[in-house]
């Protein structure tokens, strides 16, 4: 892949909804954002006052935007830092993982009310209710319970991101994390696009399981989550 190919990944909200999910971003030229019942996530074409004013636009209160920079954010007074962390972006191809006593299905909107009630529990980053329509999500059931799941969320050119790979605590070490990266991964790259993902830094125990699934850290992001005040 190209270096301007791989640029793409260092602004991946802003490239992804002015490339292939171009048709879900809301705003202008200085501001984006994916609808709120999707994802917070947001990015602005720079950091000037115009753009986060065109940002603040977007932002009804109470809600928040979450964007991933390059550099830490210095938000200007009218806003408030709700989260602040940094995160890994993570490339690669993830090794195949089979399966002995599990079948991995596709997720649909019947499945919205268990996705969101599994990520809840586990926690590995935004789901609303309509996060399901970023792209293909896979779980495994376990009785009538899901119990472990990924997806795809931004999709900035060629690369697709893995997200919301979660398993149920009751259900973890048996494999299900790996082989659903692994299912993931293999849907994105027969359609030629590059699985890639981001996880925060101090998630060492994910960082680990994605390097030995083949994945590689490409570069650190700032995480910043803000919303207005008042």
């Amino acid at each position: 892949m190209s270096d301007s190919d791989l640029a793409l990944l260092d602004r991946p909200i802003w490239s992804a909804l002015t490339t292939s999910q171009k048709y879900l971003a809301e705003g202008g030229p200085r501001a984006l954002r994916y609808p709120v019942d999707m994802t917070p996530f947001a990015d602005m074409a720079d950091m000037s006052a115009a753009s986060f004013a065109a940002l603040g636009d977007l932002l009804p209160a109470s809600q928040v935007a979450a964007l991933f920079t390059l550099d830490p954010v210095d938000v200007p007074a009218g806003f408030k830092v709700v989260l602040s962390e940094t995160g890994e972006q993570m490339i690669g191809s993830p090794a195949d993982s089979p399966l002995r006593d599990a079948e991995i299905v596709t997720l649909g909107a019947a499945d919205v009310p268990a996705m969101m009630a599994l990520t809840a529990l586990t926690k590995p980053g935004p789901f609303a209710a309509r996060t399901y329509e970023l792209g293909t999500f896979l779980g495994i059931r376990a009785g009538n319970e899901l119990v472990a799941m990924a997806g795809e969320r931004m999709k900035p050119g060629k690369f697709v991101e893995i997200t919301a790979v979660c398993v149920h605590p009751d259900h973890r070490g048996r494999g299900y994390a790996q082989a659903l990266l692994a299912a993931i991964a293999r849907q994105i790259e027969a359609r030629s696009e590059i699985p890639f993902l981001h996880v925060f830094s101090s998630n060492a125990s994910s960082i680990a399981l994605y390097q030995r699934q083949g994945m590689t850290i490409r570069r650190r992001l700032h995480v910043t989550a803000l919303m207005k005040e008042g």
